[in-house]
């Protein structure tokens, strides 16, 4: 990732109605939410919520879809993974030791602990 691009990244994750929209399309994970249901969940109105949306659309952290009368919004993870990355490059002295983003997908727990 270029410092540009992790700079506007970063840009539109430091408000907070942002982050929460970003950390709540990350939970989701890659099939994402309905506008409505977004809104609905972080009690953001309509208007407002599509300031950010296009905020973080714009720095490209989310991705958009049309389904009939719905658009829904995901995270781009590709996009989340790079800042990450960019964040973490030469992290302890050029040693492995930077952090991975979890796989997505459901957590399943069993006795034993818990599974991706």
């Amino acid at each position: 990732m270029e410092t540009t691009a992790a700079l506007k990244a970063l840009g539109a994750l430091a408000q907070e109605t942002r982050l929460g929209i970003f950390r709540r399309l990350v939970q989701a994970g890659p099939g994402g939410l309905a506008a409505g249901a977004i809104g609905e969940a972080l009690d953001v109105p309509a208007p407002t919520l599509s300031f950010h949306l296009a905020q973080l659309a714009n720095a490209g952290l989310v991705r958009s879809r049309q389904e009939g009368r719905f658009v829904f919004y995901s995270a781009d993870f590709d996009a989340m993974n790079g800042l990450v990355g960019f964040l973490t490059e030469n992290c302890c002295g050029g040693n492995l030791c930077a952090p991975q983003a979890a796989a997505c997908g459901p957590t399943i727990t069993t006795r034993k602990g818990t599974k991706r």
